[in-house]
């Protein structure tokens, strides 16, 4: 009988989302488009599976910088709405407030802290045993440590992979050396299938 993995899917969102709009959208695009739907993210990779292993969707984890409510109120109410979707369908939303700079809103507010609780989250759950295989949906170099981290001390333990739009003008996608981490390279018609284009303005 085949092995059962237990898989958890870890989506650095804003990364995603503007690696998904980079890859398939012209620049002035409608906001919504690069949105996906996490869930039927974690269950598009998991059923990507070897015929000897079977995989189960254990979680799926979305981390997010969230606007101020005082500061950008109509973008901390569509946020919220999202954030809201996503819990209701059965995601774990991992959310850190935004840094504003004093010039803010001529300058862009940031995230901080965002790729690092992820990052902690991975080796931590490697560690504790939480899942067979930890799959990173992000492009983000930061999280290299991490990867390597787990790569080092628990491999055999559990397996690691990242995942990344296959961008046909530049293909990004994270990596460590002295390890072929596998990569979902994810195409047009896989964004089209879990993509959400709700306008959460309104």
């Amino acid at each position: 009988m085949p092995k059962e993995e237990k898989v958890i899917l870890f989506v650095d969102d804003k990364n995603f989302y503007h690696g998904a709009r980079r890859a398939f959208f012209p620049s002035d695009s409608p906001h919504y488009y690069g949105q996906i739907n996490p869930i039927e993210l974690g269950k598009l990779i998991s059923a990507r599976s070897l015929p000897t292993h079977t995989r189960q969707l254990h979680q799926v984890r979305v981390y997010t910088g969230a606007p101020e409510a005082t500061k950008d109120p109509k973008t901390f109410s569509a946020h919220t709405k999202q954030r809201i979707f996503w819990k209701s369908i059965g995601a774990e939303v991992i959310s850190r407030t935004l840094r504003y700079p004093e010039d803010w809103p001529s300058s862009k507010a940031e995230q901080k802290g965002v790729d690092v609780a992820l990052a902690v989250d991975f080796v931590a759950f490697a560690i504790d045993g939480e899942y067979d295989v930890g799959v990173i949906a992000s492009t983000d170099s930061d999280l290299k440590p991490a990867l390597e981290y787990v790569w080092s001390k628990c491999h055999g333990k559990c397996h690691i992979e990242v995942a990344t739009w296959n961008n046909p003008l530049k293909r990004s996608r994270l990596s460590i050396s002295g390890c072929n981490v596998w990569c979902h390279w994810l195409e047009r018609a896989d964004f089209d299938s879990i993509a959400d284009l709700t306008d959460y303005n309104f």
